[in-house]
């Protein structure tokens, strides 16, 4: 029966490249001179974490960060941008979370949406992926245009099997 798991996949390399591209650019620019603007990856927890002087100094510093991420071909609806916090001083930092995987109320949505859609396809939910079986190659691949379509995440398409 063919089949095809639906995930959410970064380039972590990509990330970790364009995190050190703007650390390097941030170490250069004139209006960041004298600062403590820096941005730093924590791979394990899949974390961007900024640091600045001020609210806008971050805001600039993000900007960095997704122009370089945007040039290594990393979709910047992988990340979750989280509050400003205060870190002792005149410092703030914010973390950015790189989501991998789908969440199960994610999951359950893509389930909903193809099982409201009519189409003869099953989905079923397996730990961070929603696996879609068909009886036609067509069906999965209308499938694929579905899911794109209704939900706005930067979807993987793995293993179709046929």
């Amino acid at each position: 029966m063919p089949s095809f798991d639906t995930k959410l996949d970064p380039n972590l390399e990509a990330v970790a490249n364009a995190v050190d591209t703007s650390q390097k650019e941030i170490g250069t620019r004139f209006d960041f001179k004298g600062t403590s603007a820096a941005v730093e990856f924590k791979k394990k927890e899949k974390e961007v974490v900024i640091y600045a002087d001020s609210d806008f100094q971050v805001d600039q510093v993000r900007d960095v960060l997704y122009n370089k991420l945007t040039k290594q071909k990393v979709d910047i609806r992988f990340l979750e941008v989280g509050k400003v916090e205060k870190i002792g001083g005149d410092k703030v930092k914010q973390v950015v979370t790189v989501k991998a995987g789908i969440e199960s109320e994610l999951a359950k949505k893509i389930v909903k949406v193809l099982k409201d859609s009519k189409m003869k396809v099953n989905a079923s939910i397996q730990g961070d992926e929603v696996r879609v079986q068909g009886n036609k190659r067509d069906d999965l691949q209308a499938a694929m245009a579905l899911i794109r379509k209704e939900l706005d995440y930067p979807f993987s398409f793995d293993n179709f099997r046929d």
